[in-house]
């Protein structure tokens, strides 16, 4: 019996149905929100998505009079998207995909039988359709996944290898789906996991990207991330994490680094940028590492664990502007402690100034950093905070933090000095923000003033 829940999407998609059917074509809805709306999980599709037996060229001209904007980007795939009102929709012919041996991209291969199309699906709660353009919805199960999602079971539709071998991202989709929705794996998709990693390295660098970007964000994707990790799937795209699981801990308290690592990524807020930033910060401990008369060390991991996440994350093909933000939390995930002494008001400017945007993810890695199972110790560090971002909040109301500029800008140290544009108006500047930083607002007269002092200092070490 189908839920009554479903029938707002059913309604929804009855104009499609009743066109697919006079056609003599069958539509269905498959994928996710099939998934979603069984299992009473609120979907986060964008669109509604549908296959059929209908050819790309023959869903165009069912489609076409009916919709108010039409693309064919996906065309080659089997695949034609369309909107009516503010609803789209992608309507994919049944499809048998397969990866070459050699090959990076799948051989499209369209098929007339929904059954052919769920047996290529990832996993046997994702080869669930509905069929609507029969008289009353008709759910389509060969594979019994609504079994599998009942019993928290995560199956593949044919044998693992064999859809491992066809698109190995699904290995990294498995991690996914395994801490989304709380699935187990069963014994055979972890063994073919194992055999198989090193399958991965067909796939494009964006691709695994973009399946990492997924997991980090679930509400908590530790499960996924042992899963990469204990399956040596990580290995072939972040070997760092096998490299801190290897790496002692006495710090923390965790019997290694990568556990500790785990856990911050999964106390921090399911923000992207934040959660990689999470994954990376202690990714240089295991090359800093250094014994002493005081124990184990690792002096200047934010240093060189900064450069590491940037060789990494480029190795991936993050984004510029991902890679400076990421590495950047990386390098200043220590800074907090490094006050130790007390919250004076220079201490707090330099910390939002070097922070700049980053700063409201800054303070939540550096709460989410505490895994200690010492209370003192975890309730000394998390009053400390609260006096930093109570500092903050105070020095805001009395200066604009977020803009910290020196007092005079370019054209005025030039006009005053009766310099050139050049590096010593870089060096003035310089000079000018580090006073500010130190001192708060100096007004235009005293900043002249001081100005009138660097540039004589300046002159006389000629």
């Amino acid at each position: 019996m189908i839920p009554e829940r479903v029938q707002p999407v059913l309604d929804e998609t009855r104009p499609l149905a009743e066109k697919f059917g006079r056609a003599g074509k069958r539509l269905y809805l498959v994928g996710g929100i099939v998934r979603d709306l069984l299992e009473n999980r609120a979907s986060h599709h964008p669109d509604i998505d549908l296959t059929t037996d209908a050819l790309p060229e023959e869903v165009k001209g069912i489609i076409g009079p009916w919709v108010d904007a039409l693309w064919t980007q996906g065309e080659r795939f089997g695949t034609i998207g369309c909107s009516k009102g503010t609803r789209r929709y992608e309507i994919t012919t049944h499809r048998a995909d397969v990866y070459r041996p050699e090959s990076r991209k799948p051989v499209v291969e369209f098929s007339s039988e929904i059954e052919a199309d769920l047996s290529r699906r990832d996993f046997t709660v994702n080869a669930m359709a509905l069929e609507v353009t029969a008289g009353a919805p008709e759910l389509i199960d060969p594979f019994d996944g609504l079994d599998d999602l009942a019993a928290r079971r995560l199956r593949t539709p044919l044998s693992p290898e064999e859809s491992f071998d066809e698109d190995p991202l699904r290995m990294m989709r498995a991690a996914r789906f395994i801490a989304d929705y709380d699935l187990v794996p069963d014994a055979n998709l972890r063994q073919a996991v194992e055999r198989m990693h090193a399958r991965l390295d067909i796939v494009s660098a964006e691709r695994i990207r973009d399946e990492l970007d997924k997991l980090i964000v679930v509400d908590d994707p530790s499960p996924g991330l042992w899963f990469l990790y204990d399956t040596g799937l990580s290995d072939e795209f972040l070997p760092e994490l096998s490299v801190m699981r290897l790496e002692q801990d006495p710090i923390h308290r965790h019997k290694d680094v990568l556990t500790h690592t785990v856990a911050v990524v999964s106390k921090c807020e399911p923000r992207r940028l934040l959660r990689l930033a999470a994954l990376f910060h202690d990714i240089g401990k295991p090359k800093t590492r250094a014994i002493g008369r005081h124990g184990v060390s690792f002096h200047h991991h934010e240093v060189v664990g900064a450069r590491m996440t940037r060789d990494r994350m480029r190795a991936l093909k993050y984004s510029k502007e991902d890679v400076e933000s990421v590495s950047r939390l990386v390098y200043l995930h220590l800074r907090f402690h490094t006050y130790r002494m007390g919250w004076t008001d220079s201490a707090v400017r330099r910390y939002v100034r070097d922070a700049g945007p980053l700063l409201e993810d800054l303070i939540d890695l550096t709460r989410s950093d505490c895994t200690t199972r010492n209370r003192r110790r975890a309730e000394v560090l998390a009053r400390r905070m609260d006096e930093l971002e109570a500092r903050i909040a105070e020095l805001r109301e009395q200066e604009e933090l977020a803009r910290i500029r020196p007092d005079l800008d370019g054209r005025e140290v030039m006009e005053h000095l009766g310099i050139e544009p050049g590096p010593l108006v870089g060096e003035a500047l310089g000079h000018l923000l580090e006073l500010r930083l130190d001192e708060g607002p100096l007004g235009r007269e005293e900043a002249v003033r001081r100005l009138d002092e660097w540039w004589a200092q300046r002159r006389a070490g000629r």
